[in-house]
């Protein structure tokens, strides 16, 4: 039996590498170990990878949960160790700890500012303690949607960098507080000063001293409204921008105004509008000889009062001889700007509705549609227009925005009269069925357009108005909701009221949200059977039919609505389970064999 034996060439041993190149090769090994270390690590923070976290951090508002590993968190952060032992080493906290599986960090309660935090700072932060790497921020949660912005201090960049000084902060890293804080510094140099504002408050929050201080240099220094600052600015941080003011003679607050009674009626003015209480700013102005533009009313009510506050105060001026809703402050805002500011859709739709101008810029050259989308990210504006989906306020103010844009521009103007002059076939004379069909599109649009459907129904007064039932004989059995002293005459203004706040939400739609109005008219294009089959025989044979069509609809629009229940039970019970896609599908089935 052969045996197989191994020779080399030489006898001489293999050469080896010098002590510098062994060094080199030691260091390389070790980047390279511990950049697999650390992506391996921030693999766990990903929540597609595997579910293994052991507590879980909650995020303010119903924001959702950040699954985490208190064993990494304790490893790498004294504060986290810290937090964790006191838990343990509390009797109370013990039991609760035995009894959920996976405790939950209230992040508002956890840190200072912590309700100011959301996911994705959060993750960025600490992907920092699993990693030791800081990750840029995703850029559709960083930057703005306006394509012209330079991204370079747009407030979705600031708020990002605000919320995970908030985070690093508290969770005592001081390493990334510094960082941050450096880069806050470079944006409170070029930033508007409005937006300076929450800077202000992580810089008081987390004693930033350097940092406060020079953004109440730089608002000191601005010629924004004391009024807003007194709103916005913490206590103290506002104390010392008036006495920086009183200083250098820039102060605008009562001791250097010329009329202190004028500026105190306006001061009541306000306080009522804080109220919610319109009916004592209508007594305010009778008494007084200042009107609501002499106020600043509206731009008050567009900034801090709720919608239906501002559409109450709009009110006091139906006419619109006394109120100018252009008008600029001295900060060349108008009420629009500042509504958009807030990106609150039905203020904005209010002052739109009562003549606001969607052109008008402000003294740095903004209009409302730029403010909008420069407060906006991507993320916020998701825009694909999914049916059933609650759509974001920032994305509805766009969308409305961008429609008064184009309505406002001739050939758009040209086409939807146009549309205008084609008739509905599902409109026809007949006065209830008119509203019948009101009641099934405005049914269908809640349904697949939510927000834009509470939107427009606000604005239009839909939902202070009683709902048509129709005129089937289940209704008539029904005596307990029949109002016994209501005469013809009461009903027919009451049908005619409904008529007119459903023809006007169609209206709203169609102007402001015309994409969702095509869905629609497919929709129901699609659903309103042969025509021919309705329109044919005597004029009662065709109510007839038509009517019990609008029945039909309106047994499929609760089946839809059911079987959305239903598949909402599901996916929170089992995240893999089309069940209730299936059942949607089986009624559409269901909806095509009736209309036929």
């Amino acid at each position: 039996m052969e045996t197989s034996t191994v020779t080399y060439s030489s006898s001489s041993p293999p050469p080896s590498s010098s002590p510098p190149q062994q060094a080199e090769q030691a260091a390389d090994l070790d980047a390279v170990s511990l950049g697999r270390l650390s992506a391996n690590l921030e693999r766990l923070l990903d929540p597609a990878f595997l579910s293994c976290a052991d507590a879980d951090v909650v995020l303010a508002d119903d924001a959702g949960v950040v699954g985490v590993h208190r064993c990494i968190l304790a490893a790498r952060s004294g504060f986290f160790l810290d937090h964790f032992s006191n838990r343990l080493a509390n009797p109370a906290a013990g039991e609760k700890e035995k009894e959920k599986e996976r405790p939950r960090l209230e992040l508002a309660e956890l840190v200072p500012g912590g309700r100011h935090i959301g996911r994705d700072a959060l993750v960025a932060v600490l992907g920092y303690l699993y990693t030791g790497r800081l990750k840029p921020p995703p850029r559709d949660s960083a930057v703005c949607v306006d394509e012209r912005c330079p991204h370079e201090a747009c407030r979705p960049a600031m708020d990002f960098v605000v919320e995970s000084t908030y985070a690093a902060s508290g969770f005592q890293i001081s390493e990334l507080v510094s960082l941050f804080q450096r880069r806050l510094s470079d944006f409170v140099n070029i930033a508007l000063v409005e937006d300076i504002v929450p800077i202000v408050h992580v810089a008081s929050t987390c004693q930033l001293h350097e940092l406060l201080s020079q953004c109440i240099q730089r608002i000191a220094g601005s010629n924004v409204d004391s009024r807003y600052l007194e709103k916005e600015l913490p206590d103290e941080a506002f104390a010392k921008v008036k006495e920086f003011r009183r200083y250098s003679l820039h102060d605008d607050s009562d001791e250097f105004i010329l009329d202190p009674e004028h500026a105190k009626k306006v001061r009541n003015i306000h306080k009522a509008l804080d109220c919610d209480d319109v009916d004592l700013v209508g007594l305010l102005l009778q008494e007084s000889a200042i009107t609501l533009d002499d106020a600043l009313a509206i731009h008050y009510a567009a900034a801090y009062c709720e919608p239906k506050v501002l559409a109450l105060l709009l009110k006091l001026d139906p006419a619109g001889d006394c109120v100018n809703v252009n008008l600029k402050n001295d900060s060349g805002y108008t009420p629009l700007h500042l509504a958009c500011m807030r990106r609150e859709p039905q203020i904005l739709l209010s002052l739109i509705e009562k003549g606001a101008s969607v052109v008008e810029r402000t003294h740095d050259g903004r209009d409302a549609l730029t403010i909008c989308k420069r407060l906006t990210t991507e993320k916020d504006c998701n825009k694909k227009l999914e049916k059933c989906k609650e759509r974001s306020k920032a994305y509805l103010c766009i969308d409305i925005l961008e429609q008064e844009i184009k309505r406002k521009s001739f050939i758009f103007e040209e086409l939807l009269s146009a549309e205008v002059s084609v008739a509905t076939p599902l409109l026809v004379d007949n006065f209830h069925m008119r509203l019948i069909n009101l009641e099934n599109r405005v049914a269908f649009a809640r349904i697949f357009f939510p927000s834009e459907a509470k939107l427009v129904m606000r604005i239009a007064q839909a939902d202070s108005t009683e709902e048509f039932a129709g005129l089937t004989s289940a209704n008539f059995s029904k005596l307990k909701e029949v109002d016994l002293n209501e005469t013809p005459t009461m009903q027919n203004r009451r049908l005619r009221e409904r008529l007119d706040a459903l023809t006007k939400t169609v209206e709203l739609g169609r102007k402001y949200f015309p994409h969702c109005s095509d869905v629609l008219d497919k929709f129901l294009m699609e659903e309103s059977t042969d025509l021919h089959f309705l329109e044919s025989g005597s004029a009662e044979d065709q109510y007839t039919r038509r009517t019990r069509f609008s029945e039909l609809k309106e047994d499929v629009r609760k089946a839809f609505s059911k079987d959305k229940a239903v598949a909402a039970i599901a996916s929170s019970t089992s995240s893999s389970s089309p069940r209730g896609d299936g059942k949607v599908s089986r009624h559409g089935h269901k909806k095509a064999r009736l209309s036929r």
